[in-house]
C-alpha cells in the first residue's frame, strides 16, 4: 500500500518540475481522489486487521486461562512436586502466548519469514545478553530434576540460609529467619554445594558445657543426662548420651549428644539452655569463664 502512494506521488512530481504547484496539479489531474480514495481503503484495510488482533488475543487469552486450568487439575491429581509445578506453569504460559502470537501473524497476513528473520537477528544479541539467565534456567531444570531440596526446605546455599519459598525458572527465593525474602540464581545454586536440614526427619544437638575443675565428674554427668530424659521434646531413641569431650584451660568440658524432631530443633535449643543454667546452679555446681592473672614484677627502682 505504502509503495503504490510512493509511486503515485513520484509519477506526479512532474507538475512541480513543471512550475505546478504539487497539490494542485494533483486535484487538477484527478489523482488526489485516487490517492484518498487508497488511504481510506488502506486505513479500512488496516483498522479491521487490528480488529481482528484484539479479537483473537482476548479468545486466545481465554483458551490459554482454560488450558492452564486443565494442566493445573492434571498435576495436582497426579501429585507433581509443587516447585516442578511452578516451574511448568511458567514454560507454559510463555509457550502458549508465544504461539498465540505467532498465530495471531499469520492470521492476519503478515509474512511470518521476515518476522522470523528479524527475530533471528535480535535473538543473537539478547542471547549474548542474557546468557547468565539462560544458565540459570538450565540450573533449575537441573534443581527440579534432582531435588536437592523442596519447598518448605530449610536449606543453606551461597552464603545464605533459609526456608524454601519458590523454585522459578531462573532463581529461588529463601525466607531467612529474620523474615527476608531472598533470590539467588539457580546456576551457581545448582553447581555449588547445598546443606538441607530438612531432608530428614530427625536432627542431632550437641551441646558444650564446661565446669569447673573441682566438680565431681559422674554428679555432672547426671544432672545433666537427667535434664535431657526429662525434655519432652527430646527424643529417647537414638538414647542421649554425656561424654567428658576434653579438659581445656579452664574447665572440664561434657558433650551433650541427643535427637530431636526437626520442627522442635529451634525450641529445645534455645529451651535447654536456660534449664542448663538454672539446674547447675541448683546444685551449686559452677559454670567458670575465663580468667586472667596478671603478676607485677616489683619495681626495681624502689627500695624496700
Amino acid at each position: 500500500m505504502l509503495l503504490q502512494i510512493t509511486d503515485v506521488l513520484q509519477t506526479d512530481s512532474l507538475f512541480v518540475s513543471q512550475g505546478e504547484d504539487t497539490v494542485s496539479g494533483l486535484i487538477k489531474h484527478g489523482r488526489f481522489e485516487d490517492l484518498l480514495d487508497k488511504f481510506i481503503h488502506w486505513s479500512i484495510d488496516f483498522g479491521g486487521k487490528l480488529l481482528l488482533a484484539i479479537v483473537l488475543f482476548v479468545v486466545g487469552r481465554w483458551l490459554i486461562k482454560k488450558l492452564k486450568k486443565l494442566s493445573n487439575n492434571i498435576m495436582f491429581r497426579r501429585n507433581f512436586d509443587p516447585a516442578l509445578q511452578g516451574f511448568l506453569k511458567n514454560l507454559l504460559d510463555v509457550f502458549l502466548y508465544t504461539v498465540l502470537i505467532i498465530f495471531i501473524i499469520n492470521l492476519i497476513g503478515t509474512k511470518t519469514i521476515s518476522i522470523a528473520a528479524l527475530i533471528g537477528a535480535a535473538g543473537l544479541a539478547i542471547g549474548l545478553a542474557v546468557k547468565d539467565n539462560l544458565a540459570n534456567f538450565a540450573g533449575g531444570v537441573m534443581l527440579l530434576f534432582n531435588k536437592p531440596f523442596r519447598i518448605g526446605d530449610y536449606i543453606k546455599a551461597q552464603n545464605l540460609e533459609g526456608t524454601v519459598q519458590n523454585i522459578g525458572i531462573l532463581y529461588t527465593q529463601l525466607i531467612t529467619f529474620e523474615s527476608m525474602r531472598v533470590f539467588i540464581p539457580n546456576g551457581p545454586l545448582s553447581t555449588g554445594n547445598i546443606i538441607n536440614y530438612s531432608s530428614e526427619p530427625n536432627r542431632r544437638l550437641e551441646y558444650i558445657i564446661g565446669v569447673d575443675y573441682n566438680t565431681n565428674v559422674e554428679e555432672v554427668k547426671q544432672i545433666l543426662l537427667e535434664i535431657i530424659n526429662n525434655h519432652p521434646k527430646i527424643l529417647k531413641d537414638p538414647a542421649p548420651i554425656v561424654i567428658l569431650k576434653n579438659l581445656s584451660e579452664s574447665s572440664v568440658n561434657y558433650a551433650m549428644r541427643f535427637f530431636t524432631k526437626n520442627e522442635d530443633y529451634w525450641d529445645v535449643n534455645f529451651n535447654l539452655n536456660e534449664l542448663i543454667y538454672t539446674k547447675l546452679n541448683e546444685k551449686g555446681i559452677t559454670i567458670p569463664f575465663r580468667q586472667v592473672t596478671l603478676y607485677l614484677a616489683n619495681d626495681p627502682s624502689k627500695k624496700d
